[in-house]
């Protein structure tokens, strides 16, 4: 039942990483860093980190692709959702269109990665600039408002884009509690029955005690995060449909078909295609998949926002690449998972929320991110050239 503190250390870097960078900045603000409003709008202020980054991991996977153009279209669809409703059409309307919009992008995108073999880079640095002119087209260079509640409100924008107390709490939400609690229990149910599955099929299983460890953890760590979330207005709207998407490409990656051919493209493209599996359509797949995500990321911004204008997303495809990077995604392609990227999209969020309190100036900022990127990225070439 020991638990070996090197495999830890090893396992859990960038972890142990996200908590020293929280420790840091919660001394270095006065307490301030882990205030219930602030571990709010943490979650609310990077939505689409965590939305982005789901897509781009799988564009990563395959060899180390980015799309480039995901905050540009981040910026036109969700343009094209707020002019639809500003012209009095049904919210739902506009969000099935915004998401299409999304998703023939990342068709159109992939099918010159794919099929015509035009290097991602540059096929989505064109489209970068193209959906960024594209957004300035649709919105007449002028900022559109967004006034339909229940949009804002199911999308986490407004003040009332909270899952209601169930119980009526007046200052505290146990309805929140209580989700964290149960989403602890699920987990920990989820880990000892996969455990015991692979140990009935014969598999090799590791440690108990790893197992053990992590379960602690990870389940303390959601229970206080839902905790402090209980003693400010409770669960936004926004972190049910990061949940949504976390859960969806968790799965993906780890228990379908299309999840493992974008690790084998990504680990060995030659012996992909020789084994039968057609590597183009896999490409296709993870850029289509990738407006999709774009697409709900355009959806959570300008509903936070409560209007379009043609300055959003400017950035964002930077933060999504990170996250990846930070959360273990190889540069190289064929290694990552969701687990990586949230807890790289957490480490950015902090990164960006702790300077902001502090009031660093915003060009330094970028400065210490970059450094964080590129400490990433050293981290994953070296320990390449270890296993080789």
């Amino acid at each position: 039942m020991s638990i070996n503190i090197k495999d830890v250390l090893k396992k859990y870097t960038m972890v142990l990483a996200l908590i020293a960078v929280v420790i840091f900045f919660q001394a270095m603000t006065g307490g301030k860093m882990l205030l219930p409003q602030n571990l709010n709008n943490l979650i609310s202020q990077n939505a689409y980190v965590f939305v982005l980054a789901a897509g781009m991991l799988l564009c990563i996977l395959t060899g180390g692709n980015i799309d480039l153009a995901c905050g540009s279209v981040v910026c036109f669809v969700g343009g094209i959702g707020a002019v639809l409703m500003a012209k009095d059409i049904p919210w739902i309307v506009a969000v099935v269109v915004m998401l299409i919009c999304g998703i023939l992008v990342g068709a159109w995108q992939g099918y010159w990665i794919a099929y015509i073999k035009v290097p991602p880079f540059i096929a989505t640095l064109a489209g970068m600039y193209a959906f960024r002119g594209l957004s300035n087209v649709v919105l007449n260079g002028y900022s559109v408002g967004i006034d339909d509640t229940t949009f804002l409100n199911v999308f986490g924008g407004g003040a009332d884009c909270y899952v209601p107390d169930l119980f009526g709490g007046a200052n505290f939400n146990i309805t929140c509690l209580l989700a964290g609690v149960v989403i602890a229990a699920i987990f920990t149910a989820l880990v000892f029955r996969r455990r015991i599955a692979a140990k009935t099929a014969g598999y090799s299983v590791g440690p108990l005690s790893s197992d053990i460890f992590r379960v602690v953890i990870i389940s303390v760590a959601v229970i206080w995060f839902f905790f402090m979330l209980s003693q400010y207005k409770g669960i936004p709207s926004s972190l049910i449909w990061i949940g949504i998407v976390l859960l969806t490409y968790a799965y993906i990656t780890s228990n379908t078909t299309i999840g493992r051919y974008l690790y084998a493209v990504g680990g060995n493209e030659k012996a992909t295609n020789l084994s039968g599996i057609d590597s183009r359509k896999v490409y296709l797949f993870a850029y289509v998949n990738m407006g999709l995500m774009a697409g709900l990321a355009g959806i959570l911004t300008v509903a936070r926002a409560t209007h379009a204008e043609p300055t959003f997303g400017q950035g964002y495809e930077m933060d999504a690449i990170a996250a990846c990077f930070i959360g273990g995604a190889s540069a190289y392609g064929g290694e990552g998972n969701v687990f990586g990227i949230v807890i790289g999209a957490l480490l950015m969020g902090v990164i960006n929320m702790g300077m902001s309190i502090m009031g660093v100036e915003p060009n330094y900022q970028k400065v210490v991110k970059g450094i964080v990127v590129l400490a990433a990225i050293i981290f994953d070439v070296m320990s390449t050239k270890k296993k080789k």
